[in-house]
């Protein structure tokens, strides 16, 4: 396999290096184009679910990936209106028995970090920096990246991993700029001493009130607390990184409590992006090109599955080329039909949870409370078992079933 030409990849993004990784174990040569200077990640905390952990044991990094992260007791839920608790999903060992794996959080630059050193340990996989791919040709035999300096690279496919604002989405889809969300978040990282003591819970904690949340949680072995706080204040224009003062960020969130409203208070060095996704499209393939992550199903943070729907796509998409003998051809259409729907759930759902669970007010978010009051921990589990049951592979399949498929992690 590794004498065919290599599998051309757009973005050095996580997605972009997973696929990368996991392509190299079956022995698929890939070069890695990141339109950025240097190969790196910004932002703060990516919360994982049980299927992030399938994905990374199938990609082999499930040690490493392991080693950096931290293990939360619980998701908790509250209203920030009243400062109590509505509910929490215990994290233990009956929800890792049920779903085969835990969940954890970890900083993005972390989980980044294992991907690259993956990828620089292979000499199946080439990283360039400073390459943006504007275009794409193809023919019968191979597929031509067209780069914005001019250059042109020759491979047996290409994946689009390039983002939001994909280039190879523009010529696969063609749908124009990405839909404004309206609702614009803040993240805060600060040192563990700086958070509020009696709110250092080893936990990923929601409070939730009238068109706002805030997220918290711990990172990098309880060093720092990830804060997360978004607002719905109809931001028109799509914003990525900018900084913001304390008082712009406080201008959102002066009708929640004192206790939740204390968080907001301890932040410092706040970036503010405005949220964006797309509508869901069915098909993601043309000939011999593909997309994956956020260049093909951008979804809006409220599920924290983002990074791991991009790791599912690279889970499916190497699966698909290795049962395919690397005939790109026949393996990218399979993998559009494996992971279309359930990453269009995810979109959607992600849209229902900010509008209709994390922002109401009024009657409605005291509905919201008194219904998720009555969940049981084992009813929890089994409305997010969709979601944390599957591997990527092609639907909920227990993760035995992954494991007797698979070699024994790369040292």
């Amino acid at each position: 396999m590794s004498e065919r030409l290599p599998i051309i990849i757009a973005g050095g993004g996580i997605g972009g290096l997973a696929t990368a990784a996991g392509l190299a174990r079956k022995g698929f040569r890939s070069i890695v184009l990141e339109k950025a200077p240097q190969l790196g990640e910004i932002g703060a905390g990516i919360q994982l679910g049980p299927n992030a952990f399938h994905a990374f044991d199938y990609l082999g990094v499930g040690d490493t990936a392991r080693r950096m992260a931290v293990y939360i007791d619980s998701l908790r839920f509250m209203d920030a209106m009243t400062g109590d608790e509505v509910t929490r999903i215990p994290l233990d060992e009956a929800f890792r028995k049920r779903f085969g794996n835990p969940y954890a959080v970890v900083h993005r630059g972390e989980l980044f970090g294992v991907f690259l050193r993956a990828c620089q340990a292979s000499p199946l996989v080439e990283l360039r920096a400073g390459c943006e791919v504007r275009s794409y040709e193809q023919d019968g035999t191979g597929v031509t990246a067209v780069l914005a300096d001019g250059g042109r690279i020759r491979g047996s496919a290409l994946l689009g991993a390039d983002g939001l604002w994909s280039n190879i989405r523009k010529q696969v889809v063609g749908d124009g700029a990405p839909r404004v969300s309206g609702h614009t978040t803040y993240r805060s990282v600060i040192p563990v001493e700086d958070m509020p003591e009696d709110l250092r819970w080893n936990a990923a904690t929601l409070w939730a009130g009238p068109k706002c949340h805030i997220v918290h949680y711990p990172l990098s072995g309880w060093k720092l607390f990830n804060l997360v706080v978004t607002c719905h204040n109809d931001a028109p224009e799509p914003v990525a990184g900018k900084p913001a003062t304390h008082e712009e960020v406080s201008k959102g969130f002066a009708h929640v409590a004192p206790v939740a409203r204390q968080i907001i208070e301890r932040g410092r060095d706040w970036k503010l992006w405005v949220l964006c996704d797309r509508e869901p499209v069915s098909n993601w393939v043309d000939g011999r090109v593909a997309l994956l992550g956020d260049a093909a199903h951008p979804m809006l943070q409220y599920f924290a599955q983002g990074a791991c729907m991009a790791m599912e796509d690279a889970v499916c998409l190497v699966a698909e080329m290795e049962a395919a003998g690397g005939d790109a051809e026949k393996a990218l259409p399979s993998y559009n039909r494996k992971r279309a729907l359930r990453t269009a759930r995810v979109q959607l759902q992600s849209r229902e949870i900010g509008q209709h669970i994390y922002h109401p007010a009024g009657a409605h978010a005291q509905l919201r409370n008194a219904v998720m009051r009555a969940k049981s921990p084992a009813d929890w589990y089994d409305a997010i078992a969709w979601l944390y049951g599957s591997t990527g592979l092609d639907g909920v399949v227990s993760r035995e079933t992954l494991q007797a498929a698979l070699p024994g992690e790369a040292a």
